[in-house]
Parts: C-alpha cells; structure tokens; sequence
C-alpha cells in the first residue's frame, strides 16, 4: 500500500512538470529541451538551500525562480539570437548541467535526509504534493483565461496573425519558456525533496515523461470538453507512472524504462490517430449517403 501511495505522490509531483511542458509542447509548439536541464536546477537549488540551513519554502521559491531564469536565457538565444527553437534548448541543457554541478557544490549527488524538508512535516506527503499541483493547476488555467494567456495560445496557433495586431511575439515566447520552466524547476525541487537527495543526472528524459503524460491524457479525454487539459495532464502522468510501477513489478529492469514509455507513448498515439480516421471515415460514409439520397430525389 505504502509504494502505491508513494507512486500516487510522484505522479502529483511530476503533474506539475507536465504543466510546464504543456506550455512548450503544447501550447507554443516548442520542444523545448531545456527541460531535462531546468527540473535538476531546481533540485540543484534546493538540495544547496537546504544543506545551507535555508527554509525550504526558500529554497522552493529560488529554484522557481532560477527554472524561470533558465526558460528565459532559452527565449533570448532563440528570439534574440535568432537560433532555432530545438537547439536553443540544447544549448541551454548542456549549459545547466555544469551550472547544476556548481551550484550542488561540485558533487554529483546530494543527500539530504538529515535536513528538514517540505515532506517531513505533519502533513501527509500526498497531501503536500495535492496541494502544490492543485494550487498550480488553479493559477495556471485562470492565466490562460486572460488576455496574456489567449495571446500566449495565439502566438502558437498563428503567430502571423498575432504579430499582424503588433505584438511582440518574441516577448510573449520568452514570457511562456518562463512560466514552462518555473513549473519544471518547481516540480524538481519538489522531487527532490520527497525522494530525499538530488543527482545532477535525475533530469535526463524530463520532457519525455512530460510529453508522455500529455500524450496519454490528451488521447483519453479529447473528447470531453469539460475535462480541463491540466486535468487530462494529471490523469496522464498516474497511467503513465503507474505503467511504470507493474512494469518493475513484474520483473523488468530500470533499464528497459526508456524502452517501456517509447512503447506507451505509441500505443497511446495509435489510439488517438485511429479514432481520428474513424471518425474522418465515419464523416466520409455520411457524405456519400447524403449525396446518394440528394441524387435518387432529383
């Protein structure tokens, strides 16, 4: 019971990094590769903080804002810089992970088990981790309802006509790849605080495990207009870790994870794009009756 519930709080944790990539991925339509580097930045950040003897509701909100910091040297170097949208975020990612080893103190794993921590209060961990993503879920869907969010929506739907009303696409890019960030960061200091260490290599496959997670929420509830994407988000990261969870129960190794989402997230996009040639088929049928009917009445 004890590993379903930790597994239910990972997945709470890592909503909040799907939030993020669903910014880039989604919204801007930007693969951001920066990911991988901005979720070990924020554990880098508050596994130092807390090592320091700073709160850890400090060091929470320093690695936010050293996420933000990140998305906005990627949004610089590709809206400034004019490089491409894929390499920006590479660069930036190598960049981070000498940055993450500097700011960890040169050590390439920090323990932080003797150190008071956001999970080691009274309140249960999922309790903590519910509240967070509750709380980020609710900020982030009334930001997308103002006019700053349908213009950040727009600027990835048609940045033509966006730019055609004159504003400035670049500063709505750099203002999304911030947010995006700030959410990974925080969703890695978070991690790192309930496994109880930070490693500077805990963030490779970030972006795929947040992509994953949009992927198979997407795919479910694309239907259902009333279902809130971050909350398709959610329910896509508890299918995906938990996918992951009777894997290794089952007897696969850590090292066929890789090979376990790869396979999750093509069956999830097979579904999807099967139901979308049905329905173009289903539509097609329609049409050939109406005109068989309009053709036997004339």
């Amino acid at each position: 019971m004890s590993g379903i519930i930790s597994v239910m709080t990972q997945s709470l944790i890592l909503s909040i990094l799907a939030l993020g990539v669903y910014i880039t991925y989604k919204i801007l339509d930007f693969p951001d590769m920066t990911a991988d580097g901005s979720y070990t930045l924020g554990a880098a950040v508050v596994a130092s903080c807390l090592v320091n003897g700073i709160s850890p509701i400090i060091g929470t909100l320093l690695a936010v804002l050293c996420g933000a910091i990140a998305g906005l040297i990627t949004g610089f170097i590709h809206v400034k810089l004019k490089i491409s949208n894929l390499l920006s975020g590479i660069l930036v990612m190598g960049m981070l992970y000498s940055i993450n080893l500097r700011v960890m103190g040169g050590k390439s794993n920090l323990p932080l088990f003797n150190f008071p921590h956001l999970f080691s209060g009274t309140l249960p961990k999922i309790a903590m981790a519910l509240l967070v993503f509750l709380l980020c879920k609710i900020l982030l869907d009334l930001f997308l309802k103002t006019g700053l969010g349908y213009t950040l929506k727009g600027v990835g739907d048609n940045h033509q006509m966006i730019k055609s009303l004159g504003i400035n696409i670049g500063s709505i890019k750099i203002l999304g790849l911030m947010i995006s960030n700030a959410l990974i960061a925080l969703s890695g200091s978070l991690m790192c605080q309930f496994l109880g260490f930070a490693d500077v290599n805990m963030g490779i496959g970030t972006l795929v495990l947040g992509i994953a997670s949009i992927i198979i929420g997407m795919s479910l509830f694309k239907k259902l207009t009333f279902f809130k994407d971050s909350t398709a988000l959610l329910v896509g990261a508890f299918i995906y870790q938990f996918t992951i969870y009777f894997a290794m129960n089952f007897g696969l190794l850590s090292s066929d994870l890789k090979l376990i989402t790869a396979l999750v997230i093509v069956a999830f996009l097979g579904l999807g794009n099967a139901s979308i040639l049905s329905e173009k088929n289903s539509k097609k049928n329609i049409k050939l009756k109406e005109g068989d009917v309009s053709n036997a009445s004339n």
